[in-house]
């Protein structure tokens, strides 16, 4: 018999603050309604570890266990990062219901992709667009800070269809070698949230590299006139502690190390925070673990 580690942590919602443990089967997918009659939405980000390693950790060996295991989350929208575009077009077979924007990093269908998925029966897409983290952001592939790779953003706005209000969702990966990189990446990302110039709630998801709490990017998002950090706003947290890179090492560290966020800003207040440590037969799907957040949304006057 597989081994589904933890695999009912993922399932621990609350529900008006009690905790209950759940089938999947019976997870309510669309959200809870609060007293307000607001919804919750689910939302993941997911760093799928390009596709290039042989053996036990190449994507043909992952790929069902990455396709079971956003189904077991079922989230309304999820940013994803690393993913070559044969990878996305597998999620996207494997997952229906769901639709995908996203453009790779090298232009086209090239190169590691930014991609924001979506249920189609809860969200609509209202417009969409991309920036690289660079002096250049309008330029495809562009790099100026010292990084080989290229980085990049992809951010949608959509409209829920449950109550039609509205949300930005801004998907992101900052460099993994050059501290520098990351630090002009947060600054760009925040000038260009600022330049929205919406009462509109904005989530901001993404592999930083950067620790939270630790590291120059996470203040200079992290602020009074910026972003808030949802999981230390969360009413409740399952997996504290737990790294959210792997490495594909089994069992994962618990050093507290968080470098995959869920950001909020606006109305946005976080129920649930979870990092999701499935794994079949001590295997991960990923070297990184998924993040979510469960959260309810609304137009807020101030950031």
């Amino acid at each position: 018999m597989k081994n589904k580690s933890n695999w009912l942590s993922l399932l621990f919602v609350p529900i008006f603050g009690v905790g209950m443990v759940l089938s999947a089967s019976s997870i309510n997918v669309h959200g809870d309604e609060g007293a307000s009659g607001q919804t919750t939405l689910r939302v993941m980000t997911y760093n799928l570890r390009y596709a290039g390693a042989t053996g036990p950790n190449s994507w043909s060996s992952r790929r069902p266990l990455v396709i079971d295991c956003i189904k077991g989350v079922r989230p309304d929208v999820m940013g994803t990062q690393e993913g070559l575009y044969e990878q996305l077009k597998d999620i996207d077979v494997g997952l229906p219901g769901y639709e995908w924007i996203g453009l790779g990093r090298d232009g086209g269908s090239h190169g590691e992709f930014m991609a924001v998925f979506y249920r189609t029966d809860r969200l609509e897409p209202l417009e969409f667009d991309h920036f690289w983290l660079s002096d250049t952001p309008e330029i495809i592939a562009s790099s100026t800070w010292g990084n080989s790779n290229r980085r990049m953003v992809t951010w949608v706005r959509f409209m829920d269809k449950t109550n039609g209000g509205e949300f930005y969702l801004i998907n992101t990966h900052f460099d993994h070698r050059v501290s520098e990189a990351r630090l002009k990446s947060a600054k760009l990302v925040k000038k260009r949230v600022d330049a929205l110039d919406t009462n509109l709630p904005v989530l901001l998801a993404g592999d930083f590299n950067a620790v939270a709490g630790e590291s120059e990017p996470y203040d200079v998002l992290v602020s009074p006139d910026g972003f808030r950090d949802l999981w230390v706003e969360a009413e409740h947290c399952v997996n504290e502690g737990l790294n959210t890179f792997n490495g594909f090492s089994f069992p994962a560290k618990r050093d507290g190390i968080r470098i995959d966020w869920i950001l909020g800003r606006g109305g946005v207040k976080p129920l649930t925070a979870r990092t999701v440590d499935y794994a079949v037969d001590e295997k991960y799907p990923s070297d990184h673990f998924p993040v979510v957040v469960d959260v309810m949304l609304g137009e807020a006057g101030g950031r």
